[in-house]
């Protein structure tokens, strides 16, 4: 890699990182961002910055156990997270962590998202997890991901933000854009107080779309990730019996 590239992958981290500060993603010195190089090399953000005003002299590089290998700055305490999914994931060249608001209020309230109620985020995301909650730059939360790595592109952290990967750092930062604006329209539809989900002979047409359109990365499925799925589905039966009594009452 010349040094052209290396200062193209130095710019790119740092328009991302202004992308996210701007829509407010983040606040102060929050999230981290890192792009995979080879496989013992990831480029990623400093501690102490803010992602809306970094440079590219201010980059550092990391090999895979964290160790700084070059940067005047030091990297995030929690760039190992970032390793977990390089090291299990050797589709993805990029991660992105930060806090966007409705996304964080959803792993704050121990909500996943999946409702099945866009077909963007059905094509692209999938249904979001909740990680287990973990103490920041620990290594409790590279195993809270663990679960759900295999599966899955986006990733909610509870009582913390939220975490997306990609097979490029332009994917990573569009699927953090997808889950927040997922989170948003969630919390509209909860606080209009209806939904309408899409049916379940639709939701195979859009699985199979993104075979068509041949979506990079992981997606879990059309699965149920919240506690309370069971009752979900014991309300329906209810609804159901409560309709053919009516029905049969006034017949």
């Amino acid at each position: 890699m010349n040094s052209q590239e290396i200062q193209q992958i130095k710019e790119s981290i740092c328009d991302i990182g202004r992308r996210i500060y701007m829509n407010h993603f983040v606040a102060a010195n929050d999230g981290n961002i890192s792009v995979k190089v080879s496989d013992n090399e990831f480029y990623c953000t400093p501690t102490g910055v803010s992602k809306g005003f970094m440079t590219p002299d201010m980059i550092i590089k990391v090999d895979g156990e964290g160790n700084k290998i070059e940067g005047n700055l030091n990297p995030s305490s929690e760039i190992k997270m970032h390793l977990r999914v390089y090291k299990e994931r050797p589709d993805v060249k990029s991660v992105v962590h930060a806090h966007p608001p409705v996304a964080t209020a959803f792993a704050v309230a121990n909500i996943p998202l999946d409702d099945y109620i866009l077909p963007e985020a059905i094509l692209f995301l999938g249904p979001v997890p909740i990680c287990d909650y973990g103490t920041p730059s620990t290594m409790e939360i590279p195993d809270s991901l663990a679960p759900y790595l295999q599966t899955n592109d986006a990733f909610l952290l509870k009582n913390h933000g939220a975490l997306t990967v990609g097979n490029s750092l332009i994917k990573a930062y569009f699927n953090m854009e997808s889950l927040e604006y997922y989170a948003k329209i969630t919390l509209l539809t909860r606080l209009i107080g209806k939904k309408e989900e899409i049916p379940s002979d639709q939701l195979d047409k859009l699985v199979k779309l993104r075979k068509n359109f041949h979506v990079e990365g992981k997606h879990p499925g059309m699965v149920r990730y919240s506690d309370h799925s069971e009752d979900r589905s014991k309300e329906a039966l209810a609804d159901r019996i409560t309709n053919a009594i009516l029905r049969e009452l006034d017949q």
